[in-house]
């Protein structure tokens, strides 16, 4: 047997920020963004550089019960986990984009990590694992 998760939802306000974002700050990619009219909804889907594994759905909130989940998607703890295969490059970069880090770069047995907020206050890791982590090669 093999499963596989294709997509996580993110909770968004607005489609198209969230679009800028992600695009624009993180260099994801766009690989669809399709109009559903029978639900009046779009079905937006970003990728992050060089990656073939699980996407971000970016789900607009549509009922007021949903409101509250955005930028709060895992009640305050880090929520997406995002490798990268040269840290400083990408935490540099983000920093000079404007991107808040809650957490400093620290080293961790696993590798180097710190803790950034997206533009709704979700939080995210931003890692790269060391080269004898079980993880490693998968991330690569």
């Amino acid at each position: 047997m093999k499963q596989s998760i294709v997509h996580i939802a993110l909770v968004v306000r607005d489609y198209d920020e969230a679009i800028a974002f992600y695009t624009e700050k993180l260099h994801f990619t766009i690989v669809e963004d399709t109009y559903q009219p029978e639900q009046d909804k779009r079905w937006v889907v970003v990728s992050p550089p060089g990656s073939n594994g699980t996407t971000l759905l970016l789900a607009k909130a549509s009922k007021p019960e949903q409101q509250p989940f955005i930028g709060n998607q895992a009640g305050g703890r880090v929520f997406l986990f995002l490798n990268t295969d040269d840290f400083w490059r990408d935490y540099n970069e983000m920093v000079s984009k404007g991107i808040n880090f809650v957490r400093v770069p620290k080293e961790e047995s696993y590798g180097i990590v710190a803790v950034f907020e997206d533009l709704y206050g979700n939080l995210w890791d931003l890692l790269q694992f060391n080269a004898n982590h079980p993880l490693y090669e998968r991330s690569m």
